[in-house]
């Protein structure tokens, strides 16, 4: 067990945040000698007609990359990047959520969600306000389908707003956008 007794346990998660927004940094720097989106570039398998198709339609919405499985995947490998794919896979774990139909997998699985992704000081927590958490908390006493939506729709606004919009900018999305309409560089063949 580490301490930290020079750490007050309220500045944890400030300090926690901090250090994964400067190791985001310096992922970025290419004289690291470290490209991000080299080694998670999503290629285009056999299905290339539809697989071009369908990278191209992640631009145009959200809910359009979110309904891709292979969107998702690149999705979820850039936000890997960024140190925030606890938000994707919050919002995917409550989707199987609502899928689950035993009273009894319903109640052990949302408090199993709650405590990875809700709680206070979870080991992959979301960023939702302190409303949104205690009415989840509140929601896990009488657990329904339905007692992480609000934390889920918070969870998927941010990641809409801020992470989507980085994702389609990001080498790894436009590199995608290349090879899909064809613009891929012909230097590829040389690897």
């Amino acid at each position: 067990m580490v301490q930290r007794s020079h750490l007050s346990p309220s500045s944890l998660p400030s300090r926690a945040k901090d250090l994964k927004s400067r190791l985001g940094i310096l992922l970025h720097k290419p004289e690291l000698g470290h490209r991000t989106g080299s080694s998670s570039k999503l290629q285009l398998g056999s299905r290339r007609r539809d697989s071009s198709r369908e990278v191209l339609e992640w631009r145009e919405s959200f809910d359009q990359l979110l309904k891709s499985k292979s969107g998702v995947n690149a999705f979820h490998t850039f936000l890997k990047t960024e140190f925030s794919e606890e938000n994707l896979d919050f919002w995917l774990a409550c989707e199987d959520f609502k899928k689950t139909r035993s009273k009894t997998k319903l109640a052990s699985k949302a408090n199993r969600i709650f405590e990875e992704f809700v709680q206070n000081e979870a080991p992959r927590e979301v960023n939702i306000d302190h409303e949104t958490r205690e009415i989840t908390r509140k929601n896990l006493s009488g657990a329904t389908s339905a007692c992480f939506n609000e934390a889920q729709a918070k969870t998927r606004t941010l990641m809409e707003k801020d992470s989507y919009p980085r994702f389609l900018k990001s080498a790894s999305y436009q590199d995608m956008t290349k090879q899909a309409t064809g613009r891929g560089s012909s230097k590829r063949s040389h690897t």
